[in-house]
C-alpha cells in the first residue's frame, strides 16, 4: 500500500517516526505566517525558501494545502545538551534538511505529481544566497517552509502517534508531503 511505502521511505531516509494522515486532520492558521513575519527562528527574508518569498499569498497557499488528499508528516527528535543548546538546535535542522533531500529523491518512484513537500528552512548551503542578493544556488532542491504556508504542526500531529515535544532536553522537528495518489 502507498501510504505505508512513504512511511518506509520517511524512516529509511532518516525520520524517527512517519505517519500518514487525511487531509482533513491538518490544522491551517494565517498566524503561523505571522510567526515567520515575527522571526522568531531567524530567517524571515534570510532564506528563499521562507517568506515572504514563498509564493503567493497566505490563502492560496492554505488553499493548496487542502488541495491535496493526504500528508506524510516525519520528524527528527534530536537530543539537546540542556534547553539552551543552540547548537543541537541547528544541527536537528541539518538533519531534518538532509533527510527531506534523501526523501526527495525517492518521492518520484512513489508518487504521481503534483505533490508538495515541505520542512523547516532549506540548510542546503551554510550561507543563503538570499544573504548576498544572488538567486538559490539549489532551487530544484529547496523545500518550502511548513510554517510559510500555514499549518499549525503541533495541532495536526495531535491525531498521530508523533509528539510535538518529546521529553525535556528534545528538540522535535517536521516535515511533510502532500499528494492524492
Amino acid at each position: 500500500m502507498l501510504q505505508d511505502e512513504l512511511v518506509r521511505a520517511a524512516l529509511e531516509a532518516g525520520a524517527d517516526k512517519a505517519a500518514v494522515i487525511d487531509i482533513s486532520k491538518v490544522v491551517l492558521s494565517e498566524t503561523f505566517r505571522q510567526t515567520c513575519e515575527g522571526n522568531q527562528c531567524g530567517n524571515y527574508g534570510r532564506n528563499w525558501s521562507c517568506p515572504p518569498y514563498t509564493d503567493g499569498d497566505i490563502q492560496k497557499l492554505m488553499a493548496e494545502v487542502k488541495s491535496y488528499r493526504f500528508c506524510l508528516l516525519y520528524q527528527i527528535i534530536g537530543q539537546l545538551e540542556d534547553s539552551f543548546d543552540v547548537e543541537g538546535m541547528m544541527e536537528a535542522g541539518v538533519r531534518l534538511c538532509e533527510l527531506g533531500q534523501k526523501l526527495s529523491e525517492k518521492l518520484p518512484e512513489l508518487l504521481s505529481l503534483p505533490y508538495l513537500q515541505l520542512s523547516g528552512s532549506c540548510r542546503l548551503c551554510e550561507k543563503c544566497a538570499r544573504l548576498s542578493g544572488e538567486p538559490c544556488r539549489f532551487p530544484e532542491k529547496t523545500i518550502r517552509s511548513i510554517s510559510g504556508y500555514g499549518i499549525d504542526v503541533y495541532n495536526t500531529t495531535s491525531s498521530t502517534d508523533l509528539k510535538y515535544i518529546n521529553g525535556q532536553d528534545t528538540v522535535t522537528n517536521f516535515g511533510i508531503v502532500l499528494f492524492s495518489e
